[in-house]
């Protein structure tokens, strides 16, 4: 009699999806370029703007501003870049949680796993959507299909149901954390340039201390504000990153949680009742 060959199983759910049900900016190059164009408009036509000088020197908040020098359009792009991104992750995120509550959801799909409707877990999906139901969904197409296998061993049935939730997972984690690495980039970056900034007004304001005869005040005055304005961009851009970038990996630390505690529980149900 001949060996009896493993039988090829029908190509995981996961794998028929051409990308995630995560929305979001692919491409933050152009957000990052779109934001330092209106930084560089808001730095001439605004702060330079000559209704916030007379004689030269500034004379509201505006014109102080613009006196911290070509790094203030650097700090407002990457302060301006956070922002997008920041709510962009926001729209993601929410996209990728779907509609209602996760515990809910989660509580209901194991509700119908142990009375073993597959069809009523099935329906929760469609009401969800998001990344979790997108990752139950193709575990539970799997599930069925593995129910229906006739010749597959147990344990090929169980680790084909596995690697449909790893893969199903795969998919979805890389849109869910896209665009915070370069969050987390400006968390540091903005500080740097911020100091940058910093240095190169103080060395203005020593110039004009060590400058022959009486210190020029205006010389002084423009190196004191370069300093303050690039350090006070600086700082706020690393603290907004560092509260961003912390906020929104708690909220994919939450999501991953969910879709693990879901994806082991539809395979030990398989494997308790099979």
């Amino acid at each position: 009699m001949d060996a009896q060959k493993p039988s090829t199983p029908n190509k995981p759910a996961a794998a028929q999806k051409s990308g995630s049900n995560v929305s979001g900016i692919k491409n933050a190059f152009l957000v990052i370029l779109a934001c330092f164009v209106v930084a560089l408009c808001l730095f001439i036509f605004w702060f330079g703007h000559e209704s916030h000088f007379e004689e030269g020197h500034p004379i509201d908040l505006w014109g102080t501003i613009y006196k911290g020098g070509f790094i203030v359009p650097i700090l407002q792009t990457l302060f301006l870049t956070v922002i997008v991104l920041s709510v962009e992750r926001w729209i993601a995120i929410s996209s990728a949680k779907g509609k209602g509550s996760i515990e809910k959801f989660v509580s209901g799909v194991k509700a119908c796993l142990v009375k073993n409707d597959i069809n009523g877990a099935m329906k929760l999906c469609s009401t969800q959507k998001g990344s979790v139901a997108a990752v139950v969904a193709a575990a539970l197409k799997s599930y069925a299909e593995m129910d229906a296998n006739t010749t597959l061993t147990k344990e090929q049935k169980v680790a084909n149901l596995q690697k449909t939730v790893e893969e199903a997972t795969a998919l979805e984690m890389p849109a869910l954390q896209q665009n915070l690495p370069i969050v987390a980039t400006l968390t540091t970056l903005g500080t740097l340039v911020g100091l940058l900034g910093t240095v190169m007004g103080m060395i203005k304001s020593f110039q004009a201390l060590a400058a022959s005869g009486a210190p020029d005040s205006t010389e002084l005055s423009t190196g004191i504000s370069e300093a303050l304005i690039n350090t006070a961009f600086g700082i706020a851009t690393g603290a907004f990153a560092v509260i961003s970038y912390n906020f929104y990996t708690n909220k994919i630390d939450n999501l991953t949680y969910a879709i693990d505690e879901i994806g082991y529980s539809i395979v030990q149900t398989f494997n308790a009742t099979h």
